[in-house]
């Protein structure tokens, strides 16, 4: 829905912002999800999902384009600008994880990341209205509601569902690295010291860092890309509200200022969060081959 036609329809500025921030969700009926008090994972964000997988095929589909076309020659702007980016990827991981063996697949693992993140992020430059608006007039025909967020990683079950399959990465490489046996002796014997009294201690500690990890890896990506989503809504609104008005050229001269400003620099914030997020990756599947 439009600015001007939230107005036309006697939305306030709270409820144009609380329709954009709903999910295009569905429901599904599990008979065995809400038993015995189970947790209810019924409720999936499909606009998340959808858009979140697009855009990672996407990206795939822009790295595997260059390695086809890659020569030895002189590359192209587009070759050599994938390259710039994997040897950034590759040395960042070098500084990080000293196992040659390790990063043959950590180092790939870090790109898709950044590429796939910088991609959802980017979602956040399309106009507010514009993806929503065209939604209107197909969703409801198809038998859906007429909600839809465009930007993935504002969704919070988007950024902790990325941080968890982080964290998976890390456990794998600590069992491969030190065996089942020397990682467990870790989780007791760190960071205390290794004596029998210590033991629930250390595990309790060593548990509150994984979880600790990964659910600030996941958040600082969320909290970031919903302040932006909301900046951008609020400035929305005010071209609207100079749209339906029709008065005030300085709210009008405002607006366009706000958002040529804004968007200048969220591209800095979307691509530093994409880095971010791929840095802490490296650094915590690095942290999984250390001893300590």
């Amino acid at each position: 829905m439009s600015v001007a036609n939230a107005g036309e329809h006697g939305l306030s500025a709270g409820e144009y912002i609380q329709h954009h921030l709903h999910h295009l969700q569905k429901n599904f009926n599990f008979e065995n999800a809400t038993q015995h008090g189970i947790v209810d994972f019924r409720v999936f964000n499909l606009d998340s999902v959808v858009f979140s997988v697009v855009l990672g095929v996407l990206g795939c589909f822009v790295l595997w384009l260059a390695a086809r076309k890659a020569t030895a020659g002189v590359p192209g702007r587009f070759q050599a600008a994938v390259e710039i980016l994997v040897e950034m990827v590759e040395n960042q991981a070098k500084g990080v994880i000293h196992n040659a063996t390790s990063r043959k697949l950590i180092s790939p693992l870090a790109l898709t990341v950044f590429v796939w993140i910088f991609l959802m992020n980017a979602m956040d430059m399309l106009p507010v209205d514009l993806l929503p608006q065209a939604w209107h007039g197909i969703g409801p025909s198809l038998g859906f509601e007429n909600y839809l967020r465009v930007v993935p990683t504002a969704d919070l079950s988007t950024t902790l569902g990325l941080s968890t399959s982080v964290l998976l990465v890390c456990l794998v490489y600590n069992i491969k690295i030190k065996g089942l046996g020397g990682w467990a002796h870790e989780l007791i014997a760190a960071p205390f010291g290794d004596h029998w009294a210590l033991y629930p201690v250390n595990f309790f500690m060593q548990v509150i860092e994984y979880v600790a990890k990964t659910v600030s890896h996941g958040m600082r990506l969320f909290g970031n890309m919903f302040a932006g989503e909301l900046v951008f809504m609020l400035i929305a609104l005010m071209g609207g509200g100079w749209a339906l008005s029709g008065t005030g050229i300085g709210l009008a001269i405002g607006h366009v200022v706000a958002g040529t400003v804004w968007t200048l620099f969220h591209i800095l914030v979307i691509t530093l969060q994409a880095f971010i997020f791929m840095m802490l990756t490296l650094i915590y599947a690095g942290d999984a081959h250390k001893a300590h």
